[in-house]
């Protein structure tokens, strides 16, 4: 699992930083979270590629997080039999889609499946064959949604001394266990996974939350998440700031995250009013409350273990 970050800013790209928005690549799948406008520009300078952009994931109806979508969608249409893509995101985003279509005239050689909020705590809002996505509401001027990815549990390990034990020989046998499957032994028992299989091991976990000021809600997206990623939009001095627009700090970031003890937190959604020289005093005011945190910067990769 790779994290790439396509933008670190907030409010409006400059030239040093792009606006926030985050691509999690996973076995060939691509998963966007928000797309700001001229998300494609450093989508192309990453060189993430298309073909596997499976769903973007949209906060809320700011500019800053969505203008860029027309842009991605058009740029996937350039390819042929490219495969459907979910835009999942608050009430309006269907919306909002289908107009900018209608205006633009942009043509779209593959389905659009919409999924908006509902309402109600369902918690699950995507679901595929590696992972799901939960999303909470956060506090911002507007209604706004925060995110969070788990790749599903991993078979536990595989015992070979346990199968030979049982009579099955290395070859296909255990490759069908290890899948889930139970098989049949040259006796003809039957042997099934747990026989073989450690407990069950968790996948990989991460947190996309920006454009909020503190909420419980945040801490349980980001609960013991391998990687959160939080804005921490604004140094303390500026503090007025973020209260009045619905932001966080730093601080109030990694406040959080002492509380939701994530592995690591990237700050992201950046002030435009900081260059790129204003990074360290960010890293250094979240430090001094959550230890395991770094300023993003745009385009930095992250590749994402395994819990153990």
């Amino acid at each position: 699992m790779e994290c790439i970050l396509v933008g670190t800013g907030g409010m409006m790209p400059m030239p040093y930083r792009m606006l926030a928005s985050l691509a999690v690549r996973l076995n060939g799948k691509v998963y966007l979270f928000d797309a700001g406008e001229g998300a494609q520009i450093n989508w192309k300078k990453a060189r993430i590629g298309v073909r596997g952009l499976r769903l973007i994931a949209v906060t809320h109806l700011h500019a800053d997080h969505c203008l860029g979508i027309p842009g991605m969608l058009m740029l996937k249409a350039q390819m042929e039999a490219p495969e459907p893509i979910t835009i999942i995101g608050p009430p309006g985003i269907r919306e909002f889609v289908i107009q900018c279509r209608k205006t633009l005239e942009f043509q779209i050689n593959y389905p659009i499946d919409f999924i908006e909020w509902p309402g109600d705590k369902t918690g699950i809002a995507f679901s595929d064959e590696h992972l799901r996505i939960l999303w909470e509401p956060v506090k911002h001027t507007r209604f706004c949604l925060g995110y969070r990815l788990e790749e599903f549990d991993r078979p536990g390990r595989f015992d070979s001394q346990k199968a030979l034990a049982l009579g099955l020989p290395m070859g296909p046998l255990w490759g069908k266990l290890q899948s889930g499957r139970s098989v049949a032994a040259p006796d003809g028992r039957m042997i099934s996974p747990e026989h073989v299989l450690g407990p069950t091991r968790r996948g990989r976990h991460i947190a996309y939350v920006v454009d909020t000021r503190p909420v419980p809600s945040i801490i349980s997206l980001c609960k013991e998440a391998d990687m959160a990623f939080l804005e921490g939009m604004f140094l303390v001095e500026h503090s007025e700031h973020a209260d009045e627009k619905g932001h966080l700090t730093a601080t109030e970031a990694a406040g959080i995250a002492k509380k939701a003890n994530p592995a690591r937190l990237v700050l992201v959604h950046i002030s435009p009013r900081y260059e790129k020289s204003d990074l360290a005093r960010l890293e250094e005011e979240a430090a001094a409350i959550f230890k395991s945190v770094q300023a993003g910067r745009d385009l930095d990769v992250f590749e994402v273990r395994f819990p153990e």
